[in-house]
């Protein structure tokens, strides 16, 4: 291509463009030549050149006034002055003769290849340095939506070139060292899609957490996507599981979230875009359905493994033809730059009352006094190190967040500007409270909170934290598998860098009692409710006309996290485990709960699962079980019974799960039992015939075995694990156990807290042993010890 042209098509240029056009249309022209043709659309258009700007920097003497207003910025002059002048300058100069021209040709162009006169475009600035993997530029420059006709299109145009400079982007170049005249803009004019009457956002080829590589994270709200980027609604998101995409029969999408969405942006009457509030149907309702979601997820990995790094992306789908389109892609510059080897982990170790709470953007810890904020204006009233809270931020806030301790807005999602800029500061960030500009005044001091899951909390005070680093490349390997306890699918993906041999305990009430909250019975059987549990209920399964798809969905998305965390590892979910007055404080629990002298060896675990009370409870479980298995394709969960008293107990359980479509053995299905009562260790040979493992659970076996409660101060000083009785029960079972061809694994605290007993079971022979996450590296080094002593 001539480096002289002012104007390119899209398909004339490509990635190696980005000196010509800079890198959001290098990358579209990209797109359009080489992913166009696999099926993935991306709308046409053009782009002037950085060579058509420094033309315009040389009209009107522009070049002269921009150097001289930098080397008063130099000197000391605000930088708002500074840009404004600039900025000034720039709109007041006309595009040079032989530009207007060729934007017009090329818009003419356009317009009949879409086959119709003055087509909407969007126009967007391109910095010639834009999205390199060392620096980014996006969302420094403007974007004009809707733009109609020859004259609204060279007023957009020269309104991109003015952005070059706002004060946001002249502080950025300044802290990155860039010269202010070095970094060019191209101007890229697209087609639009008309998202405004259907959805758009964007998505993320990895975890924008923790960084998980095979995970899509697609954001979604109603109308134009600018939205989304902009933090100002709360979007619905998605997460879906790569590796298993390439399978049409599976649906890998392992989580759905819909969110508040009540904004959008729209084409305005009269000019560009306005936004307008949402319908209550639209904000109940998801943008995008599965078979949607799972199509934007392929192309994500397409342009991926196109591109070879991560990458962020946005997408728009049409509402008059129902057709998606990719409208951007750049590399991810923040998570993917991160040493996979080191683990960098906070813990609160303090207590204070919880203001407030959100989304949780990255897995620090900060503290400071409440700076709260209106507009970005008020740079001088926020002083560095405090914790900044407004209700969405944009580029013009990036000179405060830089000095920021914390921050905390009450709109936007995962994808939003200030996740975004957070992740690349390092800032702890909690994103769409809902309340905190209510909530948190200033000068109150608190601590932000990002690493205690997918939801961040606001404490009050300044509350004592850990931070700890690990090297995860020195650990060493073991025969004895070490796995995970996980119960929280929220943080699965925060531990996706220990090299751990699986999950050895996925405790499924704890699913059920955070992210289901209702007793499944309730959803069975909802006459039997009294009307403040059926509002209660009514308003969790807002939504589902099927209450009970609401707990299936709900439970299959919170396995489908585990597993898919540690995919291809086998993942132990154990079903159910929650005692009597347990169950009974889930909503709508207490009619379909006895109350029970002695719960803990009363109607728990396997007796529950055939029995009338609960049977069709139990059958949501292994409807929930399937789902993840056979729909979702994540054969690696393998279930596991607790509490099964008796062999002719473990044959009824199992013809329940087989009558359920959960045969063992059906898929690959293995069925592990839990060993935590002494008749288990006695008959083991007999168990062994009808489960494929064992896992020891120690604390109840301890307990049954030494006829201690394990919740009594005045017994505690008997409950031991190293007691003979119990050492030697754990012995006889794995010999037994081993003998039938069955693995045995223990999942439990004690391994964590005693390298005694962890030595006593690779001595014995164990299999597996799982721990808390936090325990694992301790644990493998205790464990690589004992096998290399012999």
């Amino acid at each position: 291509m001539s480096p002289a042209r002012r104007v390119i098509p899209f398909s004339d240029v490509g990635r190696e463009d980005v000196s010509v056009v800079g890198g959001k249309n290098a990358s579209l022209g990209e797109m359009v030549v080489n992913l166009g043709p696999a099926g993935i659309r991306v709308p046409d258009g053009f782009a002037s050149t950085a060579d058509a700007y420094r033309e315009f920097l040389e009209t009107g003497g522009l070049r002269q006034q921009i150097v001289e207003q930098v080397a008063l910025l130099h000197k000391g002059v605000p930088l708002d002055e500074v840009g404004a002048a600039i900025r000034d300058a720039m709109l007041r100069t006309p595009l040079p003769p032989a530009l207007e021209r060729e934007l017009a040709e090329a818009y003419t162009r356009l317009s009949l290849e879409a086959g119709r006169e003055d087509p909407d475009v969007a126009v967007r600035s391109s910095a010639t340095a834009e999205d390199l993997p060392e620096a980014s530029f996006a969302g420094q420059q403007e974007t004009f939506l809707n733009v109609r006709g020859r004259q609204a299109l060279l007023d957009a145009c020269r309104r991109c070139y003015a952005s070059l400079f706002t004060d946001r982007a002249i502080d950025y170049r300044e802290r990155m060292g860039f010269d202010q005249l070095a970094v060019a803009l191209s101007v890229g004019v697209q087609l639009m899609v008309r998202s405004d009457l259907a959805g758009a956002g964007v998505m993320f080829t990895l975890d924008t957490e923790s960084g998980f590589p095979d995970a899509v994270l697609v954001s979604a709200a109603w109308g134009l996507g600018e939205t989304v980027v902009s933090g100002q609604v709360d979007p619905d998101e998605y997460l879906v599981f790569k590796p298993l995409l390439k399978d049409p029969e599976l649906n890998p999408v392992i989580h759905t979230e819909t969110g508040a969405k009540r904004r959008k942006a729209v084409y305005a009457d009269q000019g560009l875009t306005r936004t307008v509030d949402t319908t209550s149907d639209e904000r109940a309702r998801r943008v995008l359905d599965d078979a949607e979601v799972r199509t934007l997820a392929s192309w994500a990995v397409a342009i991926e493994q196109h591109y070879g790094c991560p990458m962020d992306i946005e997408w728009a789908k049409d509402g008059h033809s129902g057709e998606i389109f990719i409208v951007q892609a750049r590399p991810e510059t923040v998570v993917s730059q991160r040493r996979a080897t080191m683990l960098h982990r906070f813990r609160l170790t303090g207590t204070g009352e919880r203001l407030v709470d959100g989304i949780a953007v990255g897995e620090a810890i900060g503290a400071g006094a409440v700076c709260a904020l209106s507009s970005p204006v008020e740079l001088e009233r926020f002083p560095a190190g405090a914790v900044l809270v407004t209700g969405i931020t944009d580029p013009d806030w990036e000179p405060i967040m830089k000095r920021a301790a914390a921050i905390v807005t009450d709109h936007g999602g995962r994808t939003s500007h200030a996740a975004i800029v957070s992740r690349e500061l390092g800032v702890p960030a909690i994103v769409g409270t809902g309340r905190a500009t209510e909530v948190l005044r200033d000068g109150r001091e608190v601590t932000v909170c990002c690493a205690e899951g997918e939801e961040g909390h606001v404490y009050a005070g300044r509350l004592d934290y850990e931070q700890s680093e690990i090297d995860l490349a020195g650990l060493p390997q073991t025969r004895t598998r070490i796995m995970l306890n996980l119960a929280d699918p929220a943080a699965a993906f925060r531990w996706w860098q220990l090299p751990a041999d699986g999950v050895g305990l996925a405790r499924m009430e704890f699913i059920v009692a955070h992210q289901v909250k209702v007793h499944p019975m309730a959803l069975v059987h909802p006459e039997r409710l009294d009307g403040e549990e059926r509002r209660r209920v009514d308003a969790l399964t807002h939504g589902y006309q099927d209450r009970t798809r609401y707990f299936t969905d709900r439970l299959a998305q919170g396995i489908a996290r585990i597993a898919a965390s540690r995919w291809p590892a086998p993942v132990i979910v154990r079903t159910s485990d929650f005692k009597t007055n347990e169950y009974a404080k889930l909503v709508g629990g207490r009619p379909f709960e006895p109350v029970e002298a002695n719960p803990m060896i009363g109607w728990r675990g396997a007796s529950r699962y055939y029995s009338e009370g609960y049977r069709e409870g139990f059958a949501l479980e292994c409807r929930a079980l399937r789902r993840v298995r056979d729909e979702m394709g994540l054969t690696n969960v393998v279930v596991m019974i607790p509490f099964c008293r008796t062999t002719e107990e473990a044959d009824r359980v199992l013809a329940v799960m087989a009558g359920e479509g959960l045969p063992r053995g059906g898929n690959g299905l293995k069925v592990y039992a839990m060993a935590e009562i002494p008749a288990n260790v006695i008959l083991a040979d007999q168990f062994a015939e009808r489960f494929d493992g064992f896992s020891i659970g120690s604390n109840d076996l301890t307990q049954l075995t030494l006829g201690v409660d394990r919740d009594s101060d005045a017994l505690a000083h008997l409950f031991d694990e190293t007691n003979p009785a119990v050492t030697r029960s754990i012995e006889t079972l794995i010999a037994t156990a081993h003998a039938a061809g069955c693995p045995v694994g223990l999942c439990g605290q004690r391994p964590s807290d005693d390298p005694a007993f962890t030595r006593f079971l690779v001595q014995s022979g164990i299999d597996s042993i799982s721990v808390a996450p936090d325990s694992f590296v301790a644990v493998k080094q205790h464990v690589a010890a004992t096998e290399h002593s012999g």
